[in-house]
This record gives C-alpha cells, sequence and structure tokens, in this order.
C-alpha cells in the first residue's frame, strides 16, 4: 500500500508538472478539469487551482458511487494532492511563461508528459481526479477503451474554450484531446500487450522444455491435422512479453528454423496467479 501512494504521488506530480507548465501557458482546455478551470478562470474570481478543487470534489463524489470503494479512496488522495501541487507551483513560480514560446508544442508537450502520469494511474485502478472519473465510468459501464471514454469527455470540455478565446484555441483544445486520447490508449495497451505464438515443430518437446524451463511460462499443446497430407501433430501455444518473445525467436531460430509459426498480439491476459494453490481441471 505505501509503494502505491509513493507511486501514485510521483504519477500526480507528473501531471500536476504538465498542467502548469504546459497546458496553463497555452491556455487551451485540453481533455481536462485543469482545461476547463482554465476557461473558468477568466469568468470567476478565484485561482485555477481552487477551481480544479471544487470540480474535482464534485466528480469525486459521483466517482465513488460508481466505481467502488477503492478507487474513492486512491481517487480522494490524488484529487486533493493535485490542486495543492498547482498552487505550491503558483506560489514558487508567479510568473510561469511558456517554456517553448509556441502554443502548439505546449499542447504537445502537455500530451505526452499527461499521458505518461494518467497511464500509470490507471493501472492501480486510481485516477487524478476530474475528467479522469468520467472517462473511468465510461469505460465501467460503457466497455469503452479509456483512450477513446476520454477523447469524448476531452472534446466536449474543448469546446468551452470558446467561451473565452480564439477560434485557433478552440481548435488546438480540441485536436489535443483528442490525441490525447489515442497517445493514452497507447501507453496502456502497449504496457499490457502480450503476444500468442502458435508453434508447430518436430522439436516439440525441446521447445517445450525450453519455454517451461527458461521462460518459466505455461503452454498449451493441442493435437492438429494438415490438410494436405492428414498426418497428425502437435501445435504448441504459449503467450509472452514483449521480453519472452524475443527469446523464444532467437531460440527457435536456432533450434529450428523451418518451423511453422503463427503471431498474434494480445491486448489482455487473465488467469490464475501462480501464487496459489494448483487448481486441477
Amino acid at each position: 500500500m505505501i509503494k502505491e501512494f509513493i507511486v501514485i504521488t510521483l504519477a500526480t506530480v507528473i501531471i500536476a508538472a504538465a498542467v502548469f507548465f504546459f497546458l496553463i501557458p497555452s491556455h487551451t482546455a485540453v481533455n481536462s478539469v485543469s482545461g476547463l478551470s482554465i476557461v473558468l478562470s477568466n469568468l470567476i474570481p478565484f485561482s485555477i487551482a481552487q477551481i480544479t478543487l471544487c470540480l474535482n470534489i464534485i466528480l469525486l463524489i459521483i466517482g465513488f458511487l460508481t466505481c467502488g470503494h477503492e478507487f474513492g479512496i486512491k481517487t480522494v488522495y490524488t484529487s486533493i494532492l493535485l490542486p495543492v501541487l498547482l498552487g505550491v507551483f503558483e506560489k514558487v513560480f508567479p510568473d510561469n511563461q511558456s517554456l517553448t514560446g509556441d502554443m502548439a508544442l505546449d499542447v504537445v508537450s502537455y500530451i505526452f508528459t499527461v499521458s505518461i502520469g494518467i497511464s500509470i494511474l490507471f493501472s492501480l485502478n486510481a485516477s487524478s481526479g476530474g475528467t479522469d472519473i468520467l472517462a473511468m465510468i465510461l469505460n465501467k459501464y460503457l466497455h469503452m477503451e479509456l483512450g477513446r471514454a476520454a477523447t469524448i469527455v476531452g472534446v466536449t470540455i474543448a469546446f468551452s474554450a470558446a467561451l473565452c478565446y480564439d477560434s485557433k484555441t478552440v481548435i488546438l483544445s480540441i485536436l489535443g484531446s483528442y490525441f490525447n486520447g489515442v497517445i493514452l490508449d497507447e501507453f496502456i495497451f502497449n504496457r499490457n500487450r502480450k503476444r500468442r505464438v502458435c508453434i508447430t515443430s518436430p522439436k516439440e518437446a525441446e521447445i517445450r522444455k525450453f519455454i517451461i524451463e527458461n521462460l518459466h511460462s505455461g503452454a498449451t499443446i493441442y493435437e492438429a491435422y494438415g490438410a494436405y497430407r492428414m498426418q497428425k501433430h502437435n501445435e504448441i501455444i504459449v503467450i509472452v512479453d514483449k521480453r519472452e518473445y524475443q527469446q523464444l525467436m532467437n531460440y527457435m531460430q536456432k533450434v529450428d528454423p523451418q518451423a511453422f509459426m503463427t503471431i498474434y498480439d494480445v491486448n489482455e491476459v487473465r488467469y490464475r496467479s501462480k501464487s496459489l494453490s494448483e487448481r486441477i481441471f
């Protein structure tokens, strides 16, 4: 639990830095409550940090009621920490200016930086509050990919920039919200993506031994028939991550370079932990 909250704290610092150093100078409303707060700060006499805190509290109550107890506890922490960090940055850097000197570059820098922080939080069943809560609600109840859900919420907020800013800012806000969702999905799914490798080879016993003893992985073996000669053979199917995949390919090149293999991308794998007692099917 302590390790989780340390990681959550670091992820929130990344998000706060992205908002303060890139999003605020760009004046865009990209996919976040902070972006909406930037617009509202031009309309009501409160700071961005204060508006962010108020909006986060409202959305936090919604998230706690819809996404469960664990989500609520973690997000309470990040929802309070984020505006606090923004307030600290406002005090330490009172004359905050664009680091890039260009609005478009600020938006691009914000998207890449904030996606790192948000993907870390999502992996721990938490969020930075605000629109992340709405994205997780859409993900839970409509089974929508997190990036797509974040895009829908973000584009809706992006239109709020039209209340205070010119058309260029509105367009940048909309494009930024869209690409933020795309990159967020890339961060999340690339981290979890595995490969399903199906192998047919006369060296079946050696390959199976390598998978179990060297990769420390499991495999499934099916009986199959070749359509041309109707000869029976076994097909080994194994799920591997990027590192294990490279090891397996290097081994196959050495032991049987003519083996028949088919390879698929796998976005998610769910299984019974090896730390639990063995279950016999």
